[in-house]
């Protein structure tokens, strides 16, 4: 059934909204960035030559790699880091063992450096418009840090309450946003028509030839523009990449180019001028004050979609197994994509403001800002042409060209952002490495927690015979065991019968199974059978994007005849108590790291949302 056009239009401008804050704040501090690392040439030639960069930057990577290839790597609709890993997962890289394949090592560190990403976007977003209050009164740049940080800690106080009231207004404050951009560099243009020239991508080359090493600190200036692009692809699942499309070519590229060459001609007609150009192009008084005001509101837009898109980049590692289980909230009843990680949020809100005290202005904190990014669109590149070769059997002669233009283009803008390491580039590759070792240690932990527990299974045939036998007394009830392997027979059980020579006469193994797609068909998400003994063998199956609800699962298995009560039933779980000095493989620091993960890992039972008063754990000593 076609969408009416008031759908349309609703859906681009929420795609306005979500989608391209990140990027579309970036006029706020990339001028300014680029005009510090101009080469020693003359400013027409440089700021020209700095223009063309820009713009052919979003051309080739936003509109270009973004839009027209990398969207087209959809998993069911949705987007992101983790669904291009579902999409190349080969079985190579999901064998028994405990190491991971090149692509799914590839991956983890391109979500790891999103988080890095994650924290430097908001600190240095939210800094740079709380520096606009500078262009009204100098004396102001004593509170500039400490505004910053008042407004990120209301920012990430404000999540538990969910995003459906603000995300209402992110649309249409963005429209005011591209709108303003637009108007404002226009009529610097109108001024100033010479500074169109920088759309000749001549200008852009020319500097990239004759100054080849000096080139390097305003292309580490420049990524600045596009950073927020990745933001295409993880939030393909919420608009589609029709609206995305739509919202980009409307408003975005036209707002975000005019002013960029607004800036450009002011610099140009004022080339003595220190101020940051992206406020000083509004007029004095009123206007220039409105254009602060709307630039923190803007900033806070575009910080609330890094936060929200690290919820789901959290949810989904979790549901993958390559992070430790968390609380997750539901803030919206209608929409599962709308939710709140407690710890995440707590952790990015300190985070963002240690980063703000510890860099305090906006032009240090941009020295730590694009190697994150560059990072990973490099490693998106990457995994696109696997995924081009694998999966859509792209011949070598269409894959090479244009993944290798890609490349050449991702790894230029990373290696030029490498000399920012020294100056705070440390920072993101920090945090992008204590993640990585964290989803890294607790994928294979798990990996050879399973062979421990599953590796010498008791079969089906065994169990009903231990069913059957005269030692064993079934008492009435029922009861639920949960069990990692849809083929293994959980711990919990042969301790629960060993230790009370009872078993209850209904029995259900469940084992909860989460598949390389967004979501699972409601009529796919449950599959049952008969052992034999009235014991029953349940799977439920889930999508990354999902979160698991065994009470809805066991009222299914009710409606398919198993005798069993859902609110009287009891649920066994295992409860592992991990003990290093074993011989697994992994390094004793990782096994001591899975120890603490595991301890401090929400329990499976409350993850899974099962009324704690049903619920028996029983120890599971395992040493790694």
């Amino acid at each position: 059934m076609p969408l009416r056009t008031s759908t349309k239009i609703g859906l681009s401008i929420g795609a306005l909204g979500v989608v391209f804050g990140d990027i579309g704040t970036s006029p706020l501090y990339t001028m300014k960035e680029c005009l510090l690392h101009l080469p020693d040439v003359g400013r027409t030639e440089a700021v020209l030559g700095v223009l063309s960069l820009i713009f052919w930057s979003l051309i080739l990577i936003v509109s270009v790699k973004y839009l027209f290839f990398i969207t087209k790597a959809d998993n069911q609709g949705e987007g992101g880091i983790f669904a291009l890993l579902a999409l190349i997962h080969t079985k190579r890289d999901s064998s028994p063992g405990t190491r991971l394949g090149f692509s799914v090592i590839m991956i983890l560190i391109g979500a790891a450096l999103l988080y890095g990403d994650g924290v430097i976007t908001p600190a240095i977003t939210v800094l740079s418009a709380a520096e606009g209050f500078l262009n009204i009164n100098p004396e102001f740049k004593s509170y500039v840090v400490a505004m910053a940080c008042a407004i990120l800690a209301i920012l990430f106080w404000a999540q538990h309450k969910g995003t459906q009231r603000i995300g209402r207004i992110f649309g249409p404050v963005m429209v005011v946003w591209f709108f303003s951009l637009g108007a404002l560099g226009l009529l610097q243009i109108i001024q100033n028509p010479f500074i169109l020239q920088g759309l000749n991508p001549i200008y852009g080359l020319r500097l990239l030839a004759r100054h080849p090493l000096e080139i390097t600190g305003v292309l580490g200036a420049v990524v600045l523009a596009i950073t927020g692009a990745e933001s295409l692809y993880a939030d393909l699942g919420h608009f589609g990449r029709h609206y995305i499309t739509i919202a980009w070519y409307a408003a975005a590229l036209p707002g975000l180019a005019l002013n960029y060459f607004g800036q450009g001609a002011y610099v140009l007609t004022h080339p003595t001028s220190t101020e940051n150009p992206f406020f000083v192009i509004a007029p004095a008084g009123l206007p220039r004050v409105f254009l602060i005001g709307l630039s923190i509101l803007t900033a806070i837009i575009a910080s609330q979609a890094l936060i929200t898109g690290a919820f789901s980049l959290t949810r989904q590692a979790i549901q993958l197994g390559y992070f430790p289980r968390l609380k997750i909230n539901y803030t919206n009843a209608e929409h599962s994509g709308q939710i709140y990680v407690p710890f995440v949020n707590t952790l990015l809100a300190l985070a963002c403001i240690i980063t703000v005290i510890l860099f305090g202005s906006s032009d240090r904190l941009a020295s730590a800002y694009g190697i994150a990014v560059t990072g990973t669109m490099t490693i998106t590149t990457l995994a696109f042409f696997i995924a081009a070769r694998s999966l859509w059997n792209w011949p070598l002669w269409k894959a090479i060209p244009i993944c290798g233009t890609f490349l050449l283009i991702d790894t230029a803008f990373f290696l030029a952002n490498a000399r920012k390491i020294g100056d705070g580039g440390w920072y993101p590759l920090a945090i992008a490495a204590c993640v990585l070792a964290i989803m890294h240690t607790w994928k294979i932990g798990r990996t050879e927690i399973f062979q421990r527990v599953y590796g010498n299974n008791v079969t089906e045939s065994e169990l009903t015979t231990i069913a059957r036998s005269k030692h064993v007394t079934r008492v009435g009830g029922s009861a639920v065991f949960m069990v990692g392997s849809p083929k293994g027979t959980p711990i919990a059980l042969l301790h629960h019968v060993k230790s009370n020579r009872c078993l209850h006469q209904t029995v259900v193994l469940l084992s909860i199974l989460t598949e390389e797609v967004p979501t699972v068909p409601t009529a796919e998400k449950l599959s049952l059978r008969e052992i034999g003994e009235g014991i029953w063998r349940a799977v439920g199956r889930y999508g990354y994007m999902e979160s698991p609800d065994v009470g809805e699962l066991m009222s299914k298995i009710k409606e398919l005849g198993v005798p069993i009560n859902p609110q009287a039933t009891t649920y066994f779980f295992n409860r592992e108590m991990i003990i290093s000095g074993g011989n697994a493989k992994m390094w004793e620091w990782q096994k001591s790291l899975y120890a603490l993960l595991s301890r401090n890992a929400r329990p499976a039972k409350d993850y899974y949302q099962i009324t704690p008063s049903q619920i028996i754990e029983i120890g599971l000593p395992l040493q790694l």
